[in-house]
């Protein structure tokens, strides 16, 4: 405890800008010619990963290193862009013609494709329930709703994450794949998405939390930045001016 409490007590009076490195030792060797080599490997060493940190690691130098091309997947801007598959392209088509009113795509990992999941027909009561428990999904769904008095059926985006019950690579590759696949639904297929939306649990998906993200209240958002009011009350003493016809004249 003496000496750790007065090392730095010593480094100052030596000068602690002459002093290029700090070696700890608990035994000869470790202060030793071999030892202060060995000491020097460890600080050009990288740091050590923990299994998940590998992973991701991994994850990010395959992507950098991945072939562009045309027929298979390719880094963008905004993501990895996976193929998709003819009966998901398929679902989405029916969708827009509203011959479906909810379709789940996945990701194939092995295949490196996004794949159809389901097409089951879907009433709103029933769409937590189509939220997987342990594993990312991306969902389209008819929403048939009325808003002040109109009947409407939009098209909503939902994209469910269970945080970490998924794999790293699981959860980036379905992050990086999501632009590109609403690109293409958007873009190439025409398909008019109202609202894009992430959740991490199929609960949240009450009528009211879907009835506020495709509608939000804009008319609180603007009381709450109003203009403010005046004081109320006078506002003052009236300041009369005078027109030229009123001047007083100079009298002698």
């Amino acid at each position: 405890m003496l000496y750790a409490a007065t090392r730095a007590t010593l480094k100052k009076e030596f000068g602690g800008g002459h002093i290029k490195d700090e070696v700890f030792g608990t035994n000869k060797d470790d202060v030793s010619l071999n030892g202060y080599q060995k000491y020097l490997i460890t600080l050009s060493s990288p740091a050590p990963l923990t299994a998940a940190e590998e992973e991701l690691r991994q994850i990010k130098i395959n992507e950098v290193q991945t072939e562009v091309s045309v027929d298979t997947k390719h880094q963008t801007l905004q993501g990895v862009a996976f193929p998709i598959a003819k009966e998901a392209l398929q679902a989405l088509e029916e969708l827009k013609n509203k011959q479906l009113n909810y379709v789940q795509l996945q990701i194939d990992m092995k295949n490196e494709m996004i794949v159809l999941a389901s097409t089951v027909s879907t009433e709103l009561k029933d769409l937590p329930n189509r939220i997987p428990k342990d594993s990312a999904r991306y969902h389209f769904f008819l929403y048939k709703h009325f808003h002040e008095g109109d009947y409407l059926e939009s098209i909503v985006f939902i994209y469910s994450m269970p945080g970490y019950m998924c794999s790293i690579r699981e959860r980036m590759l379905y992050s990086s794949c999501k632009s590109p696949l609403l690109d293409i639904a958007e873009r190439q297929l025409w398909l008019q998405v109202i609202r894009k939306i992430e959740i991490d649990d199929g609960d949240e998906l009450t009528a009211d939390f879907l009835y506020e993200e495709v509608h939000p209240k804009q008319q609180a958002l603007r009381q709450s930045f109003a203009k403010p009011k005046g004081p109320a009350g006078k506002r003052g003493i009236r300041r009369l001016i005078r027109g030229p016809a009123e001047s007083e004249t100079p009298t002698d």
